[in-house]
């Protein structure tokens, strides 16, 4: 069985932030088995699988994707909604727009020092949305 549960994330700017208990809180009670999968409904910002707990590791995924992928490219066309406009797209398509999570005993079966990324790649704060599907 499959069930599907809409997700509003609250509002954030561009960085890469840890959401794994804003998730929880706005799913019911997991499955004692299964498997849960988030799909983010947007092309500008991604979803990933990372350290939860030093924030220094956020801080250099910034750092790296924005020397890879910077603003103001003189080749870049895309720019309607500003300079990080098709940087913000690019990134979303590198890191991706879902992840899958098995579920045991109730529990995400995250590793110790796993969290759930969203990586908000605009200036301006975005509220996000989020599928999760738990099928058990």
């Amino acid at each position: 069985m499959i069930k599907h549960y809409p997700i509003i994330l609250r509002e954030r700017s561009r960085g890469y932030y840890i959401i794994t208990g804003e998730v929880l809180e706005k799913l019911p009670e997991l499955p004692k088995e299964g498997l849960l999968n988030l799909f983010i409904q947007h092309t500008s910002a991604g979803i990933s699988i990372n350290e939860n707990a030093d924030s220094t590791v956020r801080n250099d995924f910034e750092s790296f994707f924005n020397y890879i992928v910077p603003e103001n490219m003189p080749f870049i066309i895309h720019d309607m909604e500003g300079p990080d406009d098709m940087p913000a797209h690019i990134k979303s398509t590198l890191v991706g727009s879902s992840i899958s999570i098995p579920i045991s005993s109730g529990r995400l079966m995250l590793g110790t020092w796993q969290g759930i990324y969203l990586c908000e790649f605009r200036n301006f704060p975005h509220r996000r949305k989020l599928v999760a599907s738990i099928y058990n």
